[in-house]
């Protein structure tokens, strides 16, 4: 058993989401979104080398030694699954330990609203999942896999490309490949390119991380297949303009009309306390297609999707956005309005509605 395992189960054992384990720092576990610091020493450069490359397999060793940093899953029987990035850093070797839940999650499980189960109904297009690290995305997005896989009414083939494969789903009424990327792939663009060729209803896609590979994502979408695909933006028109941004100038025209028709939604997402102190719950800004959305990405007045997202006639429909969802959070007791207008997209407007409350 490598030494590191000890630490590792401390991290499940205390309900903590990751562990962050340094040269030149003391390890720290976060818990409920704070870093709260282990009662050990602080590691040195060798110590904090050893502990880690123990843990490696010989080929992990060669890669890291030629590229400098790791991405792969360790699995510990009896305790869990763990997403790891080791890296070099100023003071030595470092890496960070993420927990993977043992359980698929379901949309009801994470709270997700409602609205959301219209996104794997559609035939193809695009929905893209975003928030800041560590807000949530790969739960939600195997949250809307577990969907597709749950319903005994269709059958579908779904392909993942991740970087690593987190959750594991268990073929249900659907058939699923799962493919890493520096395992079984060599990129996220090539698995995709492979993926166009193997007959696919879904594709996730772990992040959209350049141009090649939105645009083998928006070119899946178009003929006849659901991309499902994570960016790490802070709100639903942040994700759109990234999107568009991404291309050449000469071409953005172009796009926008193209992701006028084929975005199904989107879902941005931001972790926050809970007011009893015991654990956190996502804030949902979810956007869902629309006649006057998609006249707004067409005639790039995306600066406008906000607003549109809090109207009520908008909100009939499913939508909702982020700040509505924080002040019915806030308005039940779950969250504090401290927490709240922590991730506000505008806190001044929510304080305003906040205060309103009457009065227990």
């Amino acid at each position: 058993m490598a030494r590191i395992d000890s630490f590792l189960r401390l991290v499940a054992d205390q309900g903590a989401s990751d562990l962050h384990f340094t040269a030149g720092t003391k390890p720290t576990i976060r818990h409920d979104g704070e870093l709260v610091q282990l009662p050990f020493r602080q590691l040195s450069k060798s110590e904090a080398r050893r502990f880690i490359r123990e843990m490696l397999t010989t080929e992990e060793r060669d890669a890291l030694d030629e590229q400098h940093e790791l991405d792969f899953v360790y699995a510990l029987k009896d305790i869990g699954r763990f997403r790891v990035n080791v890296f070099n850093q100023s003071r030595g070797l470092g890496a960070i330990f993420r927990i993977i839940p043992k359980t698929v999650p379901s949309i009801d499980s994470l709270g997700l609203p409602t609205g959301i189960r219209r996104l794997v109904e559609h035939q193809n297009g695009l929905v893209l999942v975003c928030g800041p690290t560590g807000s949530g995305k790969t739960s939600t997005l195997a949250a809307l896999v577990n969907e597709v896989n749950m319903n005994p009414n269709r059958s579908k083939h779904v392909i993942t490309v991740e970087d690593p494969v987190e959750f594991i789903h268990t073929p249900q009424h659907s058939v699923i490949t799962q493919r890493q990327v520096g395992l079984h792939t060599e990129s996220f663009s090539s698995a995709l390119r492979s993926a166009l060729r193997e007959a696919p209803d879904v594709i996730v896609v772990g992040e959209m991380r350049d141009l090649e590979t939105i645009s083998l994502a928006m070119s899946a979408a178009e003929t006849g297949t659901l991309v499902f695909g994570t960016l790490h933006t802070n709100s639903a028109a942040k994700a759109i303009d990234r999107i568009i941004d991404a291309y050449p100038d000469g071409n953005r025209d172009q796009m926008r009309s193209a992701l006028s028709v084929l975005l199904r939604g989107v879902v941005s997402q931001h972790l926050v306390k809970r007011a009893s102190g015991e654990g956190r719950i996502a804030a949902i800004e979810l956007l869902l297609q629309s006649v006057a959305i998609a006249n707004m990405i067409r005639e790039n007045k995306i600066h406008q999707i906000e607003a549109a997202l809090a109207s009520p006639a908008n909100e009939v429909l499913g939508t909702q956005s982020l700040d509505s969802c924080l002040f019915r959070l806030i308005k039940s007791g779950i969250v504090t309005q401290e927490e709240g207008l922590k991730v506000a997209n505008q806190p001044d407007s929510l304080r305003k509605l906040v205060a309103d409350l009457p009065e227990d």
